[in-house]
């Protein structure tokens, strides 16, 4: 799997999470000069343009990134702060960029949500399949 990461700050939870997605893949940084909105945007757009299967974008509370993120056609960003969020977003919404707080998720918290973000059994109930298409 390729992913693509963008955060406007580093810290420990932001180290976790890139640490983690380079386990599992391939990872493409995006580097928006400490700009969420150019952050959000570039990484959505690389999972758009299938640069990367999927996305994670952080901020100080994850809305900023996603906000920009979800002005990407192509683009679903979904706001997480639990795995259970972080997995149905991907089940039931098809998002396919996840976006996480830098600042109020611990490093675990934020690499669980991950692990269910990215989990196989979130992939996209096809019961949900009109729903998704409606947003496109």
């Amino acid at each position: 799997m390729r992913y693509a990461f963008g955060a406007d700050d580093e810290n420990a939870t932001t180290q976790a999470v890139l640490a983690h997605l380079r386990e599992r893949g391939e990872v493409v940084v995006v580097d928006g000069g400490g700009q969420w909105p150019a952050i959000g945007q570039g990484v959505a757009r690389a999972v758009a343009a299938g640069e990367a299967d999927l996305g994670v974008v952080m901020c100080w509370t994850g809305t900023g990134v996603s906000i920009a993120a979800n002005k990407v056609p192509g683009a679903r960003a979904a706001l997480a702060w639990e795995p259970w969020i972080a997995r149905g977003a991907r089940r039931w919404n098809d998002a396919n960029v996840i976006a996480m707080s830098l600042k109020r998720l611990a490093p675990d918290v934020a690499v669980e949500c991950l692990e269910a973000f990215l989990d196989p059994e979130a992939e996209p109930d096809p019961d949900e399949r009109a729903n998704i298409d409606a947003l496109e």
